[in-house]
């Protein structure tokens, strides 16, 4: 056996886009009809390069070990798989091209192999969903034959998929004689694969780290795009796993009356696709990388309840997550800006609004200024869930896109919509320090007796 010195190898797992919703639904509708057919299944392997992120210059054949030389495998540095997922072009999207550019750009020397499976993914979506077992296996035979021929330790072997190539990642990692260092899923396929048993799709047991990103998991028009349950070691909603900012599907819902659901097809794109821009986010942006929070909910988090780095509390976003192996699945949170760079910074807010009358419940509008050792930020509305109850504290989290530091001094304007005076209200609130800096500990700073005034009612802290 010829030893090959040992790089890095990355194989990225490349995604899913919905032309027609429509599309989709008569799809999924005639392959549980039976009226389509299995084509074979047959995965290529290319080798990309630096210069030529969006080329396929040269492809590894499995068995033919000069096709190692002849696309100049680099044995000693890292291996990245890029994983496409189901299409209805048959043609790769513009990201995969973006990812190849962003690991070459983190990791020089590294193989970035893209696998292609092209001619299974653009068959009806059931269909492809069906077939990411026999492409994982074939992937599984890949690196199989990659690790014997170079003898690369597969810790250094990322796999990196998208929509059904998370899970095609999943079934390689499965099948592998030996288990890979790495797979990160991006938005996995939620159709077939929500509520499956774990040989069934991607899980935490197929590899030694498995890291999944959620940026659309809520199902659209009973359609769901991504998986919302947990399925790695740590798994990140980002926005709550749903909505992202900047993709205005909401927007596209109203426009539906008019131009039917074609116009939902970017909005889910752009949500889905956010997975893998995030990922792109952390490859080129190391110093500015977002942090997420683990959090029992979505609904906690919403409310600034979970901004801990204790204890494994907090992680890096993208390429550079920590490794965690525990026996349960972490779910954790974070927020987004609404393009690169998506970081910002999370606040807690907390209040307590002692009532000097019998009023039980209370309605304001609250809107906050900040101003810290860094920077401010002015006239933010915080997020009031429901009425407000006299006499205990209410938690809110605020998000800043500029890191203000330690804070100084903070302005609070609050309203009611009884009209009642404000000057009726008494608060006391603390702020918390939201943990993005280096340092690894949270941060409080006591603000006491809030007295807002009868006219304007804002208040300097």
């Amino acid at each position: 056996m010829k030893i090959w010195p040992i790089n890095y190898l990355f194989l990225l797992i490349s995604g899913f886009t919905v032309i027609c919703v429509t599309s989709v639904e008569e799809e999924l509708s005639d392959t549980f009809h039976g009226k389509v057919k299995v084509r074979g299944v047959h995965a290529k392997f290319s080798l990309r390069k630096p210069a030529l992120p969006d080329d396929d210059m040269c492809y590894i054949v499995p068995g033919k070990e000069e096709s190692l030389g002849k696309c100049s495998f680099n044995t000693t540095a890292k291996t990245f798989l890029v994983i496409h997922g189901w299409t209805v072009s048959g043609l790769f999207e513009s990201w995969v091209a973006k990812l190849v550019a962003a690991l070459y750009s983190r990791e020089k020397d590294a193989n970035v192999i893209v696998v292609d499976w092209l001619n299974t993914a653009q068959n009806h979506y059931a269909l492809a969903a069906q077939n990411t077992q026999k492409v994982g296996q074939e992937v599984a035979h890949f690196i199989d034959w990659i690790e014997e021929m170079t003898n690369i330790p597969l810790d250094k072997l990322h796999l990196i998929g998208y929509n059904l190539g998370a899970h095609v990642a999943g079934f390689a990692g499965s099948y592998a004689n030996n288990k890979v260092g790495r797979i990160t899923g991006l938005d996995p396929a939620g159709p077939d694969f929500e509520g499956v048993h774990a040989h069934q799709r991607l899980s935490p047991d197929d590899a030694v780290f498995v890291d999944v990103l959620h940026t659309f998991s809520r199902g659209s028009l009973g359609l769901s795009i991504g998986i919302e349950q947990p399925v790695g070691h740590v798994d990140i909603y980002p926005n709550g796993g749903s909505f992202q900012p900047g993709c205005n599907l909401q927007g596209a819902l109203k426009k539906v009356a008019n131009l039917g659901l074609l116009a939902m097809n970017e909005a889910i794109r752009c949500e889905h696709e956010r997975s893998v821009h995030l990922f792109i986010d952390s490859l080129l942006n190391e110093e500015e990388a977002s942090k997420a929070y683990r959090c029992a909910s979505s609904d906690m988090f919403n409310r600034g309840m979970c901004l801990k780095c204790r204890k494994d509390h907090c992680n890096t976003v993208g390429y550079d997550a920590r490794r965690i192996r525990r026996a349960r699945s972490i779910k954790m949170f974070t927020k987004t800006r609404a393009a690169m760079p998506f970081r910002v910074h999370h606040y807690q807010l907390k209040i307590r609004f002692q009532v000097q009358t019998n009023q039980s419940e209370m309605e304001p509008t609250i809107t906050v200024s900040l101003y810290g050792t860094n920077g401010s930020v002015t006239n933010f509305q915080l997020d009031v869930k429901g009425k407000i109850t006299p006499n205990k504290t209410h938690s809110f989290l605020l998000v800043t896109e500029e890191d203000i530091g330690d804070l100084q001094m903070m302005k609070m304007r609050m309203e009611d919509s009884s009209r009642r005076p404000v000057s009726s209200l008494i608060s006391t609130a603390w702020s918390w320090w939201n943990g993005d800096s280096s340092c690894s500990e949270i941060k409080k700073k006591s603000l006491h007796n809030l007295i807002p005034s009868d006219f304007g009612p804002c208040l300097n802290i």
